[in-house]
């Protein structure tokens, strides 16, 4: 029976995320996408068959379904030693290694984006499902793998639908793109305007071009810095000169120049507006002291934030995502209670089956020996079925085994109380 047991297929995940390990060993860790096949090939060399490869920023994993994993994680880290140039020793203290019931929490939990550096980050799932298709498109993605792949996907989708985790940002450039979406919904249609090249207004740039910004225009007094930026960004650059003419364009203002003088004053808002028949435009100053005089948020059609009310958004959302949190996990911590329970009671099915078979030899035999008498076969029935349970109990006792442990099963499997009663709850409502 243990020699059975060694060889089912159970889970194992051996990786390195960004509590475990340094970001300098998971830059050497990281597995580029164009790569993954032959990485994935390299996996299938070493026996890890069933398996497949998240490679992130923040985390490197092997996830994998293995009849020997303590085996295939020692394979799995010196595919990954081989892979960061160093020697798989040098492992130990930055990887982590989980197996069976550990190994599909870590599933479900990194899903879930619980496991993440920024709690609650939609881009996690996608790159599981994405890591998925790759194992798939090897013949990698087996069955055992996938059923574990699919109850953290459903774990994902319960906690994005029934909390609030990634509703409010929790970065600065991500609340700015929030802000500038709830004013102007749908950011294709809408266009930007950067004035200046600091660091923290390119942030909000980038953020604003990847939820969909239709179109950047940059500006700098050193015309060089603004087509420079412009081109990292994919945009127009413009003439400083012609900031009164570009405003009365722009839905979106962002200002980083750090000038300490005013780039945008009250009148040349109002102006702006005015041009733009009321249309309101969202502007964010993400430079000490301002560039965007503060008189401008007292325009009505103006919406003003600086990196002090950005960052209130930001703590805002940060609690609740913390609070969030707590419900997801729960909801996580339920989803794989009830995804083992499921595995364990399929893999119970085969054994029942077998036993149901050799009930249905014994009735059939007894049968055919009683001749028709239903008292003598009922007895036999009852003495050959309890033949062999009564020898294995005989023995474990006689060895001083594990008898104990064998009678308390029995009396749970049969409904039965110490003293020789039934309890009659037992099977109560069955149709067996």
């Amino acid at each position: 029976m243990a020699e059975e047991q060694t060889k089912t297929p159970r889970p194992l995940v051996v990786g390195a995320n960004h509590r475990s390990s340094s970001m300098s060993l998971r830059d050497r860790l990281f597995v580029d996408e164009d790569h993954v096949p032959g990485f994935l090939e390299k996996m299938r060399h070493a026996g890890l068959d069933q398996a497949m490869l998240l490679s992130t920023c923040d985390r490197v994993e092997i996830q994998a379904v293995h009849d020997d994993p303590e085996a295939a994680a020692e394979s799995a880290r010196e595919l990954l030693a081989a892979h960061a140039g160093i020697e798989a020793a040098e492992l130990e203290d930055q990887t982590y290694v989980l197996t069976g019931d550990e190994a599909v929490r870590q599933i479900f939990t990194v899903a879930a984006s619980l496991d993440s550096l920024i709690v609650g980050e939609p881009q996690i799932l996608g790159q599981i499902k994405a890591a998925h298709r790759m194992a798939r498109d090897a013949g990698m993605a087996g069955n055992g793998l996938g059923a574990i792949l699919q109850g953290a996907y459903a774990a994902a989708k319960r906690v994005r639908s029934e909390t609030k985790i990634g509703e409010r940002p929790v970065s600065i450039a991500a609340a700015a793109a929030r802000l500038a979406q709830d004013l102007h919904g749908d950011l294709s249609r809408s266009r930007g305007l950067l004035v200046g090249t600091g660091e923290m207004g390119e942030m909000v740039a980038e953020a604003l071009l990847h939820e969909g910004l239709g179109d950047l225009t940059v500006v700098h007094p050193n015309p060089t810095r603004s087509e420079a930026l412009a081109r990292a960004l994919n945009g127009h650059f413009a003439d400083f000169d012609e900031l009164d003419r570009i405003l009365d364009e722009a839905d979106i203002v962002l200002t980083a120049l750090g000038s300490r003088r005013h780039a945008i004053t009250a009148d040349m808002m109002q102006v702006a507006l005015h041009r733009r028949r009321k249309r309101p435009v969202f502007l964010v100053d993400t430079s000490v002291p301002g560039d965007v005089d503060p008189a401008v948020d007292r325009i009505e059609e103006a919406f003003l934030y600086d990196l002090g009310d950005l960052e209130r958004v930001v703590m805002a959302g940060r609690a609740t995502r913390e609070s969030e949190a707590e419900i997801a996990a729960r909801i996580v911590a339920g989803e794989v209670d009830a995804f083992l329970r499921g595995r364990a009671e399929r893999v119970a099915v085969p054994a029942l089956n077998e036993l149901r078979g050799h009930f249905e030899d014994v009735r059939e035999q007894v049968l055919a020996e009683a001749g028709g008498d239903a008292d003598k076969a009922t007895r036999l029935l009852i003495n050959r079925l309890l033949h062999e349970p009564s020898e294995a109990m005989r023995g474990e006792a006689a060895e001083g085994g594990g008898w104990r442990a064998a009678e308390d099963v029995i009396r749970r499997l049969f409904g039965l109380v110490r003293g020789g009663a039934r309890d009659n709850n037992s099977g109560k409502g069955s149709g067996t």
